[in-house]
């Protein structure tokens, strides 16, 4: 059924994009989940209704139940760390009706705390004087403002841009001079691995693509990874957006694809927009459209708004949302470069993994992988959250030690007795633990923990690890897409565990049950939602056991 809903989105084709229309109707309507929008657009897509309502229903910004809100709070991982959230709950109610005030995951304001949207914008760090103003005249100080440091000499992924013609003529050469088997060796030897968290190594997937049989491919951007405490992507998109592009157009080029789609965050609306900007400066100066350049190359770059869903940021839900399906993820293989959007092949990286394309470009492949490690080579980006002295974005090398990181943003400013890294998937790290840590898929690996995408979320000795494990099983039940069972029913049940342990002083839970939930969950889930959330829960358990052991059977 997938396959010919698929087919029938892929008539719609990219510019007339049935998921695009969805979000254009709820910003209309409120809602796209009420019958005078779901029909119209099932019976134009030849979806029906069913299928229809069973998508938009799905999305944050799109379901009926958050018709009406008129503020939304974050309740990222980093926001609960930072102790802000209650505080600000409690002064929105004093300006809104409880049923106005909705939830929202994550605004990437993780190096302040006390995040909130309003009217499209992102706040954090508002005093109750500044909200005041601001729900009243509309007008506040939403800057976004953090510390950007690089440890590089020179700086790659965070250096000043230089102009667009300046920037692109590595790119301009490229598809001038050069051909694609060159620049697929440069691929190989620079040894870059995907930034989105598996890390797996890049010229393999452009090059699977590329070998892949059809005359339609695709290049997708994934910019909807919504970690807590990961705003590298946010910070690229912002402020270094055409690293992001010239990546995607590379891509193109390579694989022989026409079309490059952004699929950005809703919550990240600034993105949205600056990227839109720099595309259009992309078009007037004339490297974007037909025959680039007199070399036959085609290309157009496209940025598509997401509407709340974490799941998207897996690939193959993010490929079935951009088709206007519900964004459940798909078995694999097939892989994404032999059957991805609209079953065509199609390059899936995130928006770090094509940034870094242009110091390929610029430097030689084998010039590239002289920084970092032999199995992790290149920059690397991390978000650093409120508990910093100095929080924000610091490029490090590859190989990095952790605690030469903390050190660059001025330590902790508050008693930390752990750090999670790699969103709510990845490992929880006690304090005691980080010396023995470089910055590197090896290290965090062998020593049983995750770098995945690297935003480092702080938890505070005054926040107790029953809770926190808690808040992990609740987002991820809360983002499950439901499609498999060990998901969506073991997150649910892990959450009510804990509550019930939490709420009952004799109620003690069974560590042998736990375990197996957890195993279970790890070993048989359809993607790394639920596989990988067991990973930190694990960690808690190892690491915190007197903490723990109230809630636990002797």
């Amino acid at each position: 059924m997938s396959k010919n809903l698929s087919a029938l989105s892929f008539r719609k084709g990219v510019e007339k994009n049935v998921f695009e229309r969805m979000v254009d109707a709820a910003d209309k309507a409120g809602t796209a989940a009420k019958n005078e929008t779901v029909h119209p657009l099932g019976a134009d897509t030849l979806f029906g209704d069913a299928v229809t309502l069973g998508a938009v229903s799905f999305y944050d910004f799109l379901k009926k139940e958050n018709e009406g809100k008129k503020v939304f709070i974050c309740n990222g991982s980093a926001c609960l760390c930072a102790g802000t959230q209650d505080k600000l709950h409690h002064t929105l109610e004093t300006h809104f009706k409880q049923d106005e005030i909705g939830h929202i995951c994550c605004l990437g304001r993780c190096h302040q705390g006390g995040a909130l949207q309003y009217q499209g914008k992102n706040y954090s760090g508002q005093s109750d004087t500044a909200l005041g103003d601001l729900f009243k005249t509309g007008k506040g100080d939403h800057e976004d403002r953090y510390a950007v440091v690089s440890h590089l000499q020179p700086a790659q992924l965070t250096a000043e841009f230089p102009g667009i013609d300046e920037y692109y003529a590595p790119f301009k050469k490229l598809i001038t001079t050069s051909d694609r088997d060159a620049l697929g060796t440069e691929l190989k030897d620079s040894g870059l691995r995907g930034r989105g968290g598996a890390g797996f190594p890049l010229h393999f997937k452009w090059s699977s693509c590329r070998a892949a049989e059809g005359v339609v491919k695709y290049i997708v951007c994934n910019a909807d990874e919504g970690d807590p405490g990961a705003y590298i992507d946010k910070y690229l998109m912002e402020q270094q957006p055409h690293s992001v592009l010239l990546g995607m157009m590379v891509a193109g080029w390579f694989a022989g694809a026409e079309n490059g789609i952004l699929y950005i965050r809703a919550e990240y609306p600034d993105s949205v927009t600056i990227i839109n900007e720099a595309i259009e400066d992309l078009r007037a100066a004339g490297l974007l459209g037909q025959n680039i350049l007199d070399t036959g190359f085609n290309f157009m770059l496209k940025s598509i708004k997401g509407a709340g869903a974490y799941i998207c940021g897996e690939e193959t839900a993010l490929l079935a949302s951009l088709e206007g399906q519900r964004p459940e993820v798909r078995t694999r293989p097939p892989f994404p470069t032999i059957e991805g959007l609209f079953r065509k092949p199609t390059i899936v990286n995130n928006v770090e993994t094509f940034s870094n394309i242009h110091a390929i470009l610029s430097m030689g492949g084998k010039a590239y992988a002289q920084i970092g490690t032999p199995q992790s080579t290149g920059p690397k980006l991390l978000s650093l959250d409120s508990h910093f002295a100095n929080p924000g974005i610091y490029e490090v090398a590859m190989g990095t030690p952790l605690q030469t990181v903390i050190d660059l943003a001025g330590g902790f400013k508050t008693d930390i007795k752990a750090i999670q890294i790699g969103g709510p998937l990845g490992g929880i790290v006690p304090i005691s633990h980080i010396d023995q840590l470089t910055v590197d898929f090896e290290s965090f690996k062998q020593a049983g923990f995750l770098l995945g995408h690297a935003g480092v979320v702080s938890i505070p000795e005054t926040l107790p690890m029953i809770e926190y494990i808690q808040h992990l099983f609740q987002f991820t039940a809360d983002e499950s897409c439901g499609k498999c069972f060990p998901c969506r029913l073991g997150s649910t049940r892990g959450k009510e565990l804990i509550a019930k342990a939490r709420g009952d002083a004799s109620y003690k839970i069974d560590r042998e049950l736990i375990t197996d939930l957890l195993d279970t969950m790890e070993q048989t889930s359809l993607c790394a939602l639920g596989g990988g959330v067991p990973l930190p829960i694990k960690n808690a358990l190892e690491h915190f056991q007197s903490e723990l052991a109230p809630f636990f059977k002797a």
